[in-house]
């Protein structure tokens, strides 16, 4: 399995605490947040890593290498910003599966893989979306699924309870090979949203903790909570 991780992001609403460098690589108990991504998809087939650069891309390239837990990495480096939708159209240059993980660069989700894959397989999906059971939110979209198929996504408000999505894929390449994209969209909105409702899109449901580091508030929370899962693996 190859992955692709967006990681140009520049983590503006950040700033004020983590200065000049990519969201990616703001310090979490003194390493970068990429990091511990890398570290956790390390355990599992994964054999190469294509990072998906843009603001500072430099620092990720020194700080990692060529390579991370004997996995090789691959940079794509956006010259321009192509959203997330043409970050990872680019980044797919890269590869030569069939099959492909994609995640958030600034999401932490550490969802059991082998489960996600094997479900993505035995359905033959051509679009697997990782989804996080939450209660109480407000800051994500929630998401509808029925029968592991989704259904609709919703727009940001208060829920008392349902899932939203947790930033990880698993993709065959004829989903991008089938189809004519700009340079530049928005996966989020300009593909699934449209999507969904189509029976596309199959979702998988974990219980996993899940943070993602784009506010002040849950960046300070990531120590804890990447710690915490750390010592229980």
């Amino acid at each position: 399995m190859e992955a692709v991780i967006l990681a140009g992001g520049m983590g503006k609403r950040l700033r004020k605490i983590v200065k000049d460098v990519p969201k990616p690589m703001a310090p979490v108990n003194n390493k970068p947040f990429l990091f511990y991504l890398l570290h956790w998809i390390s355990k599992y087939p994964v054999e190469k890593v294509i990072i998906s650069v843009g603001y500072k891309a430099g620092s990720i390239r020194d700080y990692f290498g060529d390579s991370f837990e004997n996995i090789p990495l691959v940079y794509e480096t956006e010259e321009m910003p192509l959203g997330t939708g043409g970050a990872i159209v680019k980044a797919l240059k890269n590869t030569t599966g069939s099959d492909m993980l994609i995640m958030n660069g600034d999401t932490w989700f550490p969802v059991d893989l082998n489960k996600f894959y094997s479900s993505h397989i035995s359905v033959k999906s051509t679009f697997s979306i990782a989804l996080k059971r939450m209660q109480k939110f407000s800051r994500y979209g929630s998401v509808e699924c029925r029968e592991g198929k989704i259904t609709k996504f919703n727009e940001k408000k208060f829920c008392e309870g349902g899932l939203i999505n947790g930033g990880i894929y698993l993709v065959n390449r004829s989903f991008f090979e089938s189809r004519l994209f700009p340079d530049k969209f928005s996966l989020e909105k300009d593909i699934l949203v449209k999507a969904a409702g189509t029976s596309v899109l199959n979702g998988v449901i974990f219980d996993d903790p899940f943070i993602d580091i784009g506010t002040p508030e849950d960046y300070q929370r990531a120590s804890i909570l990447i710690n915490k899962n750390l010592l229980l693996k």
